[in-house]
Formats: C-alpha cells, sequence, structure tokens
C-alpha cells in the first residue's frame, strides 16, 4: 500500500517545529505502525537524513513508550490500543497521515514525536508506593483480601503510564493517571496508614507540573489504551476532600 506521511519535526522544546511530509510506496498492510515508521527511518537514513526520533520500547502494549497523536488520536484511531499495536490495515491505501507528539506544557518536546514524560515519575514520587513499615514478606494469603477488591485494585493498575489521557485532554490533566496510581494502592490494606497523605502529595505535585484540572470531558478514558475509567478520579477527589480535612483537623490539634 502507499501511504502519505506528514510528521511533526522539531529539534528541541525551544525550537520552532513544523510538519515534513514523505511518501512511502510499499507497506505492508501486515506491519505495525512502529514497523511503518521504522521503514520511513530506514529510507531517511539511506539518502543521509535525520531520522524521525519516536518513543518506543517493548512494543507489545505494555511499556506506554509508544506516545504520539496519529490523525488527531492518542495512539491512533483503535480504541483499546497503543501505537505499537496499532496495524497498518487500519489505514487504506493512498491515505494521508498526520503525526504530531503530546501537546502539553508538561509534556515539553524532546525531539520530534518524542516528549520528555518526567512528570509522571515526579507524581509517583510525591507518593505513589508504601513507605510505611510492613515487615517482612508475608505468605501470599496471609492478608485476606475480598476478590472485588483485589480486581478494582488490578484495574487501576493497569495503568501503563503512556500519558495519552493528557494529550486527549482539552485540558492537559493528567487526573486520570494520578487517580489510578492513587487507587491501586488506596484499595489494598497495605495502602491504608498512607492513604490521605498520598493523595494530597500527588494531587499537589500534579499541579505543581503544570497539568490541567479535570472538567469531565471523558476524552481520557476514550483514548486510554487500558480503558482506565473515569470513576478513579471521582474516587480520588473524594479521598482529597477527605484528606484536606484531615490535614486542617489535624493542624487545629496541634
Amino acid at each position: 500500500m502507499k501511504i502519505t506521511l506528514h510528521v511533526w519535526r522539531q529539534k528541541s522544546a525551544k525550537a520552532r517545529g513544523d510538519f515534513e511530509t514523505h511518501r512511502l510506496d510499499d507497506v505492508s498492510e501486515d506491519s505495525s505502525f512502529l514497523e511503518m515508521l521504522d521503514q520511513l527511518n530506514d529510507s531517511l537514513i539511506e539518502q543521509g537524513r535525520e531520522p524521525v526520533a519516536f518513543d518506543h520500547d517493548c512494543r507489545e502494549g505494555i511499556c506506554g513508550a509508544c506516545g504520539m497523536v496519529i490523525n488527531g488520536f492518542a495512539h491512533g484511531p483503535r480504541a483499546l490500543t497503543t501505537a505499537c499495536q496499532l496495524h497498518m490495515r487500519e489505514f487504506g491505501d493512498g491515505d494521508e497521515i498526520w503525526l504530531e507528539p503530546w501537546r502539553a506544557k508538561a509534556f515539553p518536546v524532546v525531539k520530534d514525536l518524542a516528549v520528555d514524560r518526567g512528570a509522571f515519575d515526579r507524581i509517583m514520587g510525591a507518593g505513589g508506593y508504601v513507605s510505611v513499615n510492613t515487615g517482612s514478606a508475608p505468605d501470599a494469603n496471609e492478608i485476606p483480601i475480598p476478590k472485588k477488591v483485589a480486581d478494582l485494585a488490578m484495574d487501576a493498575a493497569t495503568c501503563i503510564g503512556c500519558g495519552a489521557c493528557v494529550a486527549a485532554c482539552p485540558n492537559a490533566s493528567a487526573m486520570l493517571f494520578t487517580s489510578a496510581k492513587v487507587a491501586h494502592l488506596g484499595m489494598l490494606p497495605q495502602g491504608q496508614p498512607e492513604r490521605y497523605d498520598r493523595v494530597r502529595k500527588m494531587v499537589a505535585q500534579h499541579d505543581a507540573e503544570g497539568f490541567g484540572g479535570c472538567t469531565n470531558h471523558g476524552e481520557c478514558e476514550a483514548a486510554c489504551p487500558k480503558g482506565i475509567s473515569l470513576d478513579w478520579i471521582a474516587r480520588m477527589n473524594r479521598d482529597f476532600l477527605k484528606g484536606m480535612v484531615a490535614e486542617r483537623d489535624t493542624v487545629r490539634v496541634r
């Protein structure tokens, strides 16, 4: 199949960027989207030109590295799919495809389609862990956890931190990511001692990074390749309010 690519090229966060047009005449419909980009880069290298920079790692829909906007959709037009899992059979012969990086103040462009998502790491560093002394590793069934609770915690833990929620949100909010990371610990017994401190610290870091607030557009859930639910944001908001009240009451007692 033949396709025309309009690829965003930008040397750094401070440099001006623009679209660059390329044509590929022999793309297999069975190739993945990233394999198609590999084909483009092989052609550019053969011509002595600079290859297109894009993030990738596992190419199995697990790591979340392959974030890019494809024809206006985070990760492309197929629901519940990362860019590396997208195949060229989703497009037609002669199609034009527009590729852009995640667009958010908190995700500065490193080069071309690659952005710095270190803000997510800093949100996790603010409270996405259990730091209290829990003793040695217990046997698997020593702490009874109802199956419904365990399943819900696993649903939240499926977030791969790709950033599609931010790219899709008109406010560039990372509330879906933050709420999932808050919830998968907050649902379990081991996460209860720091539950409200965790949500206060992670939401504060989210705001400090320059992400916008959630106004319930729902684009984040629609773009999420793992189907993370908006319900987690509602749960996080409830915990945040409880945490702020608890902190205020603690200050009054002191």
